[in-house]
């Protein structure tokens, strides 16, 4: 079992590799003119970079020949070749990622794109064996399933992200929380000996927090760069190898390290759960764009983030926000997964409660209401 302090350095190398990156990113972003200019969609006020993923891509390379030299990773390097596989779709995707930052291309080269970089990890084998639906049945994929389960979870999730990131910070973060809720969660799997060795779903999990810990004081509200498409698409992609080599192929029958079953908490759904933010933000896309009748690629001012917005909050706030209800959400799967009681759900209700109350009723808020109100009185009394 590989310990988990060498995870941890693994993690600290992403985020260092990715944080030196980023200064000498911004300054070749400006000679080159890969910048983002203000519209009614983006809130920064100046042309700012937006190929922040090179800088990600950077430490995620980094990160992984920082493991090849480190004994502890050697079963993931010498006896599978998984590791190649998500390189090789890691550099599709931001290659795919780049070009659309700095030339923009058509929906369907991007979707195009996806779909080959999902290739590359079923040919490489970093696919899903099983996944359980709760009070249903195990089941178990077929070869002839394998690709198609592949394609469409690696769109998935590097859709969430991509719609996501709206706001300076907020998928950068929402990711950090999910990467590392998951990564604790498949290091309960292991202790548990639930999850079939060698896997490299820890080792991606704890990668994809590095480097949204290392981009994040360069990204947060007032951005000094952004991470582009380049960038969510990695992150997406990095969501989706280790969700699926670990809740795709952990045994939910058994018992976990702590004595708590997975039957009613799926692997391959606790995944879903960890990034519901996201993922619930791309469901209510799609049905709010199929409604009103206009393409999926069409972008608009719905997403959960424009609500908050919309409310009142600063930009600031409004991330605050979503990365709160990220990380209860996170804590609430990860204590049902690693605990059989369910005494502290009471604490998790209490937070909710509390964070429903400041996202909807915020002081600020209705002193604003109330000033609004008072302006309206004033300007429709009688005047002498």
């Amino acid at each position: 079992m590989i310990g988990i302090g060498s995870y941890l350095v693994i993690g600290l190398i992403a985020a260092v590799a990715t944080a030196i990156s980023v200064p000498f990113i911004i300054r070749l972003a400006h000679r080159q003119d890969w910048l983002a200019t203000p519209d009614a969609r983006r809130m920064h006020p100046v042309p700012t970079p937006d190929v922040g993923g090179i800088a990600m891509f950077i430490g995620i390379l980094v990160a992984i020949v920082a493991a090849s030299l480190i004994n502890d990773f050697d079963s993931l390097f010498q006896d599978s070749t998984e590791i190649v596989g998500v390189v090789v779709a890691c550099a599709i995707i931001f290659a795919l990622g780049i070009l659309d930052d700095i030339r923009d291309i058509s929906p369907p080269a991007k979707v195009t794109g996806i779909v080959v970089a999902a290739v590359a990890l079923v040919w490489f084998g970093v696919t899903m064996f099983q996944f359980r639906v709760p009070f249903l049945d195990v089941f178990v994929l077929s070869d002839d399933w394998v690709p198609l389960f592949t394609v469409l979870w690696l769109l998935g999730m590097t859709q969430a992200i991509n719609l996501i990131d709206g706001l300076d910070g907020l998928a950068a973060g929402i990711v950090a929380i999910g990467a590392g809720a998951f990564f604790i969660y498949s290091q309960d799997l292991t202790a548990g000996n639930l999850l079939p060795q060698p896997n490299i779903g820890p080792l991606v999990a704890i990668i994809a927090v590095g480097v949204c810990v290392g981009f994040l004081p360069f990204n947060f509200n007032p951005a000094r760069i952004f991470m582009g498409d380049s960038g969510a698409l990695l992150l997406g992609l990095l969501m989706a190898v280790a969700t699926s080599v670990v809740g795709g192929r952990a045994d939910p029958d058994t018992q976990s390290a702590n004595g708590q079953t997975y039957f009613f908490l799926a692997p391959i759904f606790i995944s879903l759960l960890v990034l519901a933010v996201p993922i619930v933000d791309v469901v209510f896309a799609v049905i709010r764009r199929t409604a009103s009748g206009r393409s999926f690629a069409e972008a608009d001012m719905g997403h959960l983030h424009h609500r908050l917005i919309q409310l009142g909050h600063g930009p600031r706030r409004a991330v605050v926000i979503l990365w709160g209800w990220a990380a209860l959400l996170s804590a609430v799967v990860l204590f049902s997964a690693l605990y059989s009681t369910g005494s502290a759900l009471v604490l998790f209700i209490i937070v909710g409660s509390a964070l429903s109350v400041f996202t909807l009723l915020h002081p600020q808020l209705r002193r604003e209401d109330s000033q609004a109100h008072e302006a309206d009185l004033a300007k429709d009394s009688p005047r002498d």
